[in-house]
């Protein structure tokens, strides 16, 4: 008798880690209905110098969740609630790929999102393609993170090129108006995935508009001294300064071009450490009248855009950033797709993240339409420059272009204040 009840608890075991396995493996399986909790992941950079940003973009994600869960659910499948597990990728490439594995295999999210850096992304995102699991990219913009082939993978955010196209055309634009004449430009970049990709569009698109590249100047991440970087812009002298950079790397870069009294016509950042909410305290007054390219500012004119900012604002002490505003839709995107879906199987959720097509709610303080092409990638990403500047004596991140979209009675400061003209 002891025997067989021996032999009937190994069988209980053994099925019961077949179960474990299978389970652990896929995600959640549940079909509609019966699911009471929507596990999903998100990989952000929760500690090191990108904490910042990973912080905002956790607190995004949270609101979201919040409002959606209060509002009812997921109706289609019977109210169910949207959870989101975190994973610090420190900002680490391999901390992130090993992450993705930990929260599609143990934790068993349908879902993944994140990572704020392209090159977390880049390798994170092929686990979820490895598993077949849907990946929505909010933030990182590397334009190869869609031209793979991945079938997974979903993209928010814009192309680091067209960023790239939208600052020469200012460029353009504002030595023509202002009677400035650009001919030359310098190119800093840290030298990751992002930086390098950022280089490449300028290489097609400064070209075509006439303007020669003096200055390509790679520079390790997080260094701890850019004066030789700095003092060979001021001997080139180029009319205007590109910078792809992260935080602690821009705002480095621009003490030390004060310090230097480097001027050229414009320095004009790329989005990334430019748009850090920290970059002002760590730079100063050195960062007025430097431009950044975004896809949205707390002055835009867009529908949903104060009432969401001000309720955040409220919640957590401090406006939105373009990062925080992806991570905010790309909830209700996800949230479309799961009613959509009545389902967790990451087959159907990719279907209708496939078939998303939204012109109305929230996701109008992004973009008046969110659709994805067949590579995964969102068609229609606005893009705006604002400019660092003092207002009532506080600086600010002022919208001044396009016009349409400019802070109303906001004025460009071009060229920089004791540039050559």
């Amino acid at each position: 008798m002891k025997n067989n009840s021996k032999k009937f608890v190994g069988l209980l075991l053994t099925l019961f880690m077949l179960f474990s396995l299978v389970a652990g493996c896929g995600g959640q399986k549940s079909g509609s209905k019966d699911v009471k909790e929507i596990k999903m992941g998100t990989i952000l950079p929760l500690s090191g110098s990108q904490a910042p940003l990973g912080k905002i973009g956790q607190q995004a994600r949270d609101m979201a969740i919040e409002e959606i869960n209060d509002a009812g659910g997921i109706e289609s499948m019977g109210g169910a609630k949207m959870k989101m597990v975190y994973a610090d990728s420190k900002g680490d490439p391999a901390t992130g790929v090993s992450e993705a594995e930990r929260l599609i295999t143990q934790e068993n999210v349908v879902l993944l999102t994140g990572c704020y850096q392209s090159g977390v992304a880049m390798p994170s995102t092929e686990v979820a393609e490895r598993y077949q699991i849907p990946y929505f990219v909010d933030v990182p913009s590397e334009d190869k993170i869609t031209e793979r082939g991945l079938k997974y993978i979903y993209r928010l955010a814009e192309k680091t090129s067209w960023r790239n196209r939208d600052q020469v055309k200012f460029i353009t634009e504002m030595a023509q108006e202002y009677n400035t004449p650009v001919k030359t430009v310098g190119l800093i970049y840290e030298n990751t995935a992002w930086g390098q990709g950022a280089v490449r569009a300028w290489e097609k698109y400064l070209p075509e508009a006439g303007l020669q590249i003096v200055m390509k100047e790679p520079y390790p991440a997080n260094s701890s001294d850019l004066t030789p970087v700095v003092l060979k812009a001021k001997k080139l002298q180029p009319d205007v300064i590109m910078m792809v950079s992260y935080v602690s790397d821009a705002s480095l870069l621009t003490k030390t071009f004060a310090e230097q009294q480097v001027k050229p016509l414009a320095f004009i950042g790329t989005s990334g450490g430019f748009a850090d909410p920290t970059y002002y305290d760590l730079a100063g007054d050195a960062c007025e009248n430097y431009f950044d390219i975004s896809t949205w500012e707390p002055d835009v004119n867009r529908p949903s855009s104060q009432d969401v900012n001000k309720k955040f604002k409220s919640k957590y002490g401090y406006a939105m950033n373009a990062e925080a505003v992806k991570a905010y839709v790309g909830m209700y995107i996800i949230k479309d797709a799961l009613e959509r879906a009545g389902s967790t199987e990451p087959d159907k959720v990719r279907e209708a993240l496939a078939a998303t097509d939204i012109n109305d709610g929230v996701t109008q303080m992004y973009a008046a339409q969110t659709k994805f092409d067949k590579t995964g990638q969102m068609i229609n990403a606005p893009l705006v420059i604002c400019q660092y500047q003092k207002v009532n004596g506080k600086m600010e991140r002022v919208t001044v272009w396009p016009e349409a979209e400019a802070r109303v009675g906001s004025n460009i400061v071009w060229p920089y204040p004791g540039a050559a003209k």
